[in-house]
């Protein structure tokens, strides 16, 4: 069997309640559950949740909440693979298992990748990480980070990605297990820029809302 578990505490601190704020006239969350279940690659769609309204939200959009997550594991310092292990626990089977909003290319992804643990999306960084300075914010001095590329043209440095933090596909045992996602056994899925925002602050929100505009009104999915 595979499932798509979508992690959705309702303690966000920064925006509150920000899973079932509303985006462009729709709970945000919404959008996460109807991309799953549109990738016709799971059997079950489950949102963790530790809040019993965003449980009633998930609920009316389709998915399914089979549980209520802990509260021991719903604060800021807990991490994906427990939120997955707990998941793969409660629903007591032995499953592939798939995470968050899927599109059939990640999924394959990971079945094809041979070695492969998980398989998540990432993004390139829009400036050489290399040529990062810290800022001293009492004397307002900056320091390079790493001298050694000071005089390194832009293009001669390898670009280097982060995590886009949108999908996570992985094996049951490798998140029960809690595997490190980043390191060999981790298969990439590179997403452009203008398709990755992360969303902590109203500022991420308000820019994220103009990007979805521009994408619905140039037909984008």
């Amino acid at each position: 069997m595979k499932v798509a578990i979508i992690p959705a505490r309702g303690g966000s601190k920064r925006i509150p309640k920000k899973n079932i704020k509303l985006f462009h006239g729709k709970p945000i969350i919404s959008y996460s559950i109807k991309a799953a279940l549109d990738a016709k690659c799971f059997d079950r769609v489950i949102v963790s949740t530790d809040d019993e309204y965003i449980a009633k939200v998930a609920i009316e959009h389709g998915a399914e909440v089979p549980f209520i997550r802990p509260k021991e594991i719903a604060d800021d310092y807990t991490g994906t693979n427990a939120v997955v292990a707990h998941a793969i626990q409660e629903l007591a089977g032995e499953i592939d298992f798939v995470t968050s909003e899927i599109l059939e290319k990640g999924f394959l992804q990971l079945i094809n990748t041979a070695g492969a643990d998980f398989a998540v999306t990432v993004t390139s960084f829009p400036f050489p990480i290399q040529r990062a300075v810290t800022l001293n914010k009492n004397t307002h001095s900056l320091t390079m980070n790493d001298e050694s590329c000071r005089l390194t043209r832009s293009q001669d440095l390898v670009e280097m990605y982060h995590d886009a933090g949108q999908v996570y596909w992985g094996y049951a045992n490798a998140f029960i297990e809690d595997r490190p996602l980043f390191i060999e056994n981790t298969a990439a899925i590179a997403l452009p820029r203008h398709r990755v925002q992360d969303i902590d602050t109203q500022e991420d929100w308000l820019r994220a809302e103009m990007l979805y505009k521009v994408w619905i009104e140039q037909g984008q999915p």
